[in-house]
Parts: C-alpha cells; sequence; structure tokens
C-alpha cells in the first residue's frame, strides 16, 4: 500500500512558494520538497497537512484547497502525494525541525537537488488559473482581437483557439499567436494542427489517442472520469472538465454541478480546469472542489472585472 502524504504549496500573493529542505538524519536528507508529511490512520488529508504545517513550520492554516495527487515510487517507499494549494495562514513560516526553508519562483533557478517526484508538480503550478477560449465565430474576429490585447495586458497568459468553421482558420491562429507570444501567453489549438505551443485534444480525439505529443503542451476536453483517466495516463498537461453549470449548449439534464465536478476530479494526477457556465467570480468556488482554475468562453471577453479572489490568482499564477 502506498504511503499517504500530506504536501503544501504554500503560495504567497507575488506567486513565490516554499521548499523545504530535508535535515540530516532523513531519507533523502539534503534534497528540497514542499512541505509536508504522513497522513496518520483515522486522520484526514487535511487534517494531516493543518498538522504538518504547525509542526514543521509554526503556521496555521486558514485557506487551503485540494489540487492534484500524485502516486511515486522510490527505492524505500511508494508514496501517494495529495497536494494542496496553501492560500492563507497565520503565523511566519520558520524552520522548526532543523529543515531549511527558501521562497522559491517558479520562473528563477530552482533549488536543487529537488526531490524526483516534484518534477511534474512543478509544471503543473506553471500553468495560470485562467484558460481562455476563442469564440471569434459568435463574437466577431476584430472584437475578440481587441478584448484578447486587452486580456494580455491584464495578465492572461493562456489561450485555446477553438474556432473550426472561419475561413482562414490557420491565419486567424497565427494571429492570434503573434498577438500572444508578445505578452508571454501560450496558445494551444483545438484539435491541432501544432503551429502554437501545443494541441487541444476533444474528448473523442482524446480517446483515440495511443500517446500523447512531445515538446508542446498537450490539454483535453473531457466530461466523465472515464476520459479523465485516461486523460491522466496519457499524462496531459491539463484537463478541462465540464459543463458544471448551465449554458447555451449544455441543457441542465447533462450538467455536472459542483458536487460532480468534485468528485469526478477527486485524486486527479493533472491539473483540472471548470468548463460550463463559469465566470472569474466562480474562482474560489472552484478550487474548493479541486479545480486548478477555470476555462472559460465569454466569461474570459465579456464578463466584468475579476473580483478580488481572481485579482489574487493573478497574482500567483
Amino acid at each position: 500500500m502506498p504511503l499517504e502524504v500530506a504536501a503544501a504549496v504554500i503560495l504567497r500573493p507575488d506567486g513565490a512558494f516554499l521548499l523545504a529542505q530535508r535535515p540530516a538524519g532523513k531519507v533523502y536528507a539534503g534534497w528540497w520538497e514542499f512541505p509536508g508529511g504522513k497522513i496518520h490512520g483515522g486522520e484526514s488529508a487535511e487534517a494531516a497537512l493543518a498538522r504538518e504545517l504547525h509542526e514543521e513550520l509554526g503556521i496555521d492554516v486558514r485557506r487551503a484547497y485540494p489540487w492534484i495527487t500524485r502516486l511515486y515510487a522510490y527505492e524505500h517507499a511508494t508514496v501517494r502525494l495529495n497536494f494542496f494549494r496553501v492560500m492563507d495562514w497565520t503565523g511566519d513560516p520558520h524552520p522548526r525541525e532543523n529543515q531549511a526553508i527558501v521562497w522559491q519562483r517558479i520562473d528563477a533557478p530552482m533549488a536543487e537537488p529537488m526531490l524526483p517526484a516534484n518534477a511534474p508538480v512543478l509544471a503543473s503550478l506553471a500553468l495560470p488559473h485562467e484558460y481562455a477560449i476563442t469564440d471569434a465565430e459568435s463574437l466577431g474576429a476584430d472584437f475578440l482581437f481587441s478584448r484578447l490585447a486587452f486580456r494580455l495586458g491584464e495578465g492572461l497568459r493562456l489561450i485555446q483557439v477553438r474556432d473550426k468553421k472561419l475561413p482562414d482558420r490557420i491565419g486567424f491562429a497565427k494571429k492570434m499567436v503573434d498577438l500572444a507570444h508578445r505578452h508571454g501567453a501560450k496558445v494551444l489549438v483545438n484539435g491541432g494542427p501544432a503551429i502554437a505551443d501545443g494541441i487541444h485534444f476533444t474528448a473523442q480525439q482524446l480517446m483515440q489517442l495511443d500517446e500523447r505529443p512531445k515538446g508542446v503542451l498537450a490539454a483535453a476536453s473531457c466530461h466523465t472520469r472515464e476520459e479523465l483517466e485516461r486523460a491522466m495516463k496519457l499524462e496531459m498537461d491539463f484537463a478541462v472538465l465540464g459543463p458544471v453549470q448551465a449554458t447555451v449548449s449544455h441543457d441542465a439534464g447533462r450538467l455536472l454541478g459542483w458536487e460532480g465536478f468534485a468528485k469526478l476530479t477527486c485524486g486527479a494526477s493533472i491539473p483540472v480546469y471548470a468548463i460550463g457556465g463559469v465566470t472569474r467570480a466562480d474562482l474560489e468556488r472552484a478550487w474548493s472542489c479541486g479545480a486548478h482554475g477555470l476555462a472559460m468562453i465569454s466569461g474570459s471577453w465579456i464578463t466584468p472585472p475579476p473580483d478580488r479572489a481572481a485579482a489574487r490568482a493573478r497574482g500567483r499564477a
């Protein structure tokens, strides 16, 4: 049986996260990891997280959200790492068990050596909390480019070109990529081709894939646990799951709801974005249900400015 561990990604508003160095006398002494520890028998992962962070760092958790779960086989043990993103706490983190700690940024040289189980976690952590999806067919290309320029200035950093019926779809996508890259944003094209930073696969394409493309971002749309399991098996960079709430194209009978979303996402090994009738005001609710963030069409282009939760998210993206 795997050793169950609660692990914390403690996030400051400036986007930095806390790493701890394993002290002398422990397995992998000197290696860096996310703070946390073993889950005791009969203890919930959330309770173990709060206990470990108090014991190790002298802080008390106020807001923590379930994130991803990674299984890794070390020589001495197989561990299941239940990651939480800790957004708010009381007290100043300080080492209480002779370990070194450091605030790390994803865009800075990484503390080394890092425990090998953490490599995919760092890649997932680099993903922003908003995944904007184009709809030039309904909104108009000119309007969309105008809004894209504005949103990129606000900090939007991940976009999917979904439109498939435009007369010059490839030209439209290339123009999107050019504008996005000037702001450091990445673009995935729905169904391919890989003319940008990656491919977003439909659920049907996902179930027919034998392996994910290498060297680019790979994401997929999912509606069921079976599809999400397939995305995890193929080690997609992330998945989009829904619809969560009512939209023009999805009636109430097909909705997951937040409870259904949380149930399907529980234990996912890759980041999952919530989609379907969501706006930036739903971000904190999505986090509480295990979502990495929100994937939106109209919500990214025509909703009012984000609330305070979304503003905090942009600071951490």
